[in-house]
């Protein structure tokens, strides 16, 4: 009985050093090669594909795009601030759908801080899309926060937080005790203290985004 199957195999092209965006630093890299193999008998035989080429950080084992060499360590900060700023957005428009609705005064905060808090202007449109596509997929507050604050810094997880705090107050005489638990909850979830957590809310108080 002939035995034939198939593999990936993978090879290493070169090595060098390039700024990781997940170390935050310059590391070491390899820049590998990733090919599909026809085997026989469990022997590699015949390409049947185009080789795949990554950059594997060997500090961190991350794997990226090879464009990710030609990237350096200040426009990468200005993606991930880009990133963190849409997803602060993201955090406040959650934060005023736990009660799955949202209102005026909320929609009026979400527009001041997008521009006061984030230095990222939206308009009612996006407002709508971002709520359409929350709705649609059931994206909770509490599950988005969680996945995306990893790689914030700590100065982005305080802001977040603010941005939260302001949508969910937005509407200051109807305050639901869900929203009120889901924005306590954000303290665990960004892995602040209750001096941190208190001292942001403070500062959030600070701002006139309306």
């Amino acid at each position: 009985m002939i035995l034939i199957g198939t593999m990936n195999l993978t090879r290493t092209r070169e090595r060098g050093e390039f700024y990781c965006p997940t170390c935050g630093a310059t590391q070491s890299y390899r820049l590998r090669a990733r090919r599909p193999f026809l085997t026989l008998y469990l022997i590699p035989t015949v390409p049947i594909g185009a080789p795949e080429l990554f950059v594997q950080c060997d500090q961190c084992k991350s794997s990226w795009d090879e464009t990710v060499l030609q990237m350096d360590q200040a426009t990468h900060q200005m993606v991930q601030e880009e990133k963190f700023r849409d997803e602060a957005i993201r955090s406040a428009v959650l934060m005023t759908l736990v009660d799955d609705d949202i209102s005026e005064p909320e929609i009026q905060t979400l527009l001041g801080l997008s521009e006061v808090l984030f230095d990222r202007p939206t308009d009612r449109e996006e407002l709508g899309r971002l709520c359409s596509i929350a709705r649609h997929a059931g994206i909770q507050a509490n599950n988005y926060v969680l996945t995306v604050s990893k790689r914030w810094t700590m100065q982005q997880r305080l802001l977040a937080l603010q941005g939260m705090f302001l949508a969910a107050t937005a509407s200051e005489d109807d305050v639901s005790k869900k929203k009120l638990a889901t924005l306590h909850s954000m303290r665990d979830l960004l892995e602040l203290t209750d001096k941190e957590f208190e001292a942001a809310i403070d500062d959030a108080l600070n701002y006139d985004v309306v």
